[in-house]
């Protein structure tokens, strides 16, 4: 898993509460476990005028020119800010997957179902809840400058943005994992010396699980 520090870049503004996982990625897109390829399919439903499926090219559908991912002005985003409950809905991996696959490291919103926010750390994606005047700051700053720069800094537990700063709270050892670059498999094998010793004491003590 790609370690994860300072997220430094423009934002993109979904002004949308109770975003579910069904929004960020839709159904039709679950078929695939590879953790790419969903990026093209990113909140499906709101981006294309026309629907569209894995058969379909999304190079030949309609985009929705209001939706704030097609706007010129956010093209390039890695930092989605949204409203409170994001990420609800069903507890399915690929709405990280589909977000990281777009570009975007971060999420910055009010709050966040729990699955998501889990899920978000295991794959190296930082959600980051601010309170709700911070979000509402910031949501304002990108209005009124599209380009605003916003460095989200995890070791420091700090939002920065011209002419603000917030703090967020984190859980330490999701903090760890993510600064360093640790998944579950990565965790585990920082004690390979250990199993590796066990192992061998387990196949001396009980050959017969071994033959």
């Amino acid at each position: 898993m790609q370690a994860l520090t300072v997220v430094s870049g423009t934002v993109a503004p979904l002004d949308r509460a109770n975003v579910d996982t069904d929004a960020i990625i839709p159904k039709q897109y679950l078929k695939s476990i590879r953790r790419t390829g969903f990026g093209p399919f990113l909140f499906d439903d709101w981006r294309y005028l026309t629907p569209g499926d894995l058969s379909v090219d999304p190079a030949t559908r309609t985009l929705n020119p209001d939706f704030v991912l097609n706007r010129p002005v956010h093209r390039g985003a890695n930092i989605l800010l949204a409203r409170e409950n994001f990420g609800c809905g069903s507890s399915r991996e690929h709405a990280v997957w589909a977000l990281a696959d777009y570009g975007f490291r971060c999420v910055i919103a009010p709050s966040f179902a729990d699955i998501f926010f889990s899920n978000g750390c295991k794959n190296g994606f930082l959600p980051v809840a601010l309170p709700q005047a911070a979000v509402d700051a910031l949501f304002a700053a990108v209005a009124g400058d599209p380009g605003t720069v916003v460095s989200v800094d995890l070791p420091a537990q700090k939002v920065r943005w011209s002419g603000g700063e917030a703090v967020f709270e984190i859980d330490p050892h999701r903090k760890d994992t993510l600064v360093n670059g640790l998944d579950e498999i990565g965790l585990t094998l920082q004690h390979a010396e250990a199993i590796r010793a066990y192992e061998s004491r387990r196949r001396s003590e009980a050959p017969w699980l071994f033959s």
